[in-house]
């Protein structure tokens, strides 16, 4: 076993890093979240990462998206993120697609993957790619954060699936929480929202946590919880939530899938 991996072993054992290494996991957001999950996705050994992102790297990206660097400014995040994860651990395979992901492309560009990530910053391609990962039974590992809070959860083939959690209408889209535990997330139209570095590290460090106890069979994930952290207070609270039987994703009222 390659000796980098030494002072994980004993967490893993060589089946749970064989796993690592046999698994292809597909990120989706080189940006803010997007950096610290494919960085300890790399560390760890995750033998193959899909990079999406159809961004270019701007100077406001910096002060949080630590896989680019003042001199990839410019060049497509994607490919300035691969870069970075491939030097990081040469044993490792990283993809960089460089297009925008829609409910058309979603299957292609996945590649084959076995584990959804999403990195996203925003509500209307996060809910293509979570209702791609329900249909297709893939894990679908979800992060957002917003100022000096984020959330975590884990979406498993059978539990409570994403629109279980944040159910959408007309007038809200995003997935923000109910209104007795205040909101969070990311807004439903893209736009420059105020953030963190230091908050997209941490939960950007859960959500990889949560993706390498799936991957290593450690743990208890957070499938039908939600994990909100509150930068400003550093405190933790969860969310639990049920499978919802009149969900149109995965719902079956009247005893048929809507």
């Amino acid at each position: 076993m390659i000796p980098r991996y030494s002072r994980q072993m004993p967490l893993f054992g060589e089946s749970g890093q064989k796993a690592l290494s046999e698994a292809c996991v597909f990120i989706a957001g080189a940006g803010g979240l997007g950096s610290p999950v494919a960085t300890y996705l790399a560390a760890a050994g995750v033998g193959k990462i899909i990079l999406l992102d159809f961004d270019a790297v701007d100077e406001t990206n910096l002060n949080r998206q630590f896989l680019h660097h003042e001199k990839d400014i410019g060049r497509q995040k994607a490919v300035s993120g691969s870069e970075k994860l491939s030097s990081q651990n040469p044993h490792i395979t990283v993809l960089p697609v460089c297009e925008k992901l829609t409910d058309k492309n979603v299957s292609e560009l996945t590649g084959g993957a076995g584990i959804i990530v999403d990195a996203l910053d925003n509500d209307e391609t996060r809910r293509v790619l979570a209702k791609f990962a329900f249909n297709s039974r893939l894990p679908y590992f979800h992060a957002a954060v917003y100022g000096f809070s984020g959330q975590v959860s884990v979406f498993l083939p059978d539990g409570p699936c994403f629109f279980c959690a944040f159910p959408a209408d007309e007038s809200n889209s995003s997935c923000e929480l109910p209104e007795n535990v205040g909101k969070t997330g990311t807004p439903a139209k893209p736009e420059k929202f105020p953030i963190s570095g230091t908050v997209c590290g941490v939960i950007g460090s859960l959500e990889a946590n949560e993706v390498v106890k799936y991957i290593t069979k450690k743990g208890e994930l957070l499938s039908g919880k939600l994990l909100i952290w509150d930068g400003l207070t550093n405190s933790f609270d969860q969310i639990e939530f049920e499978k919802d039987d009149c969900c149109p994703v995965c719902g079956k009222c009247n005893g048929e899938n809507k």
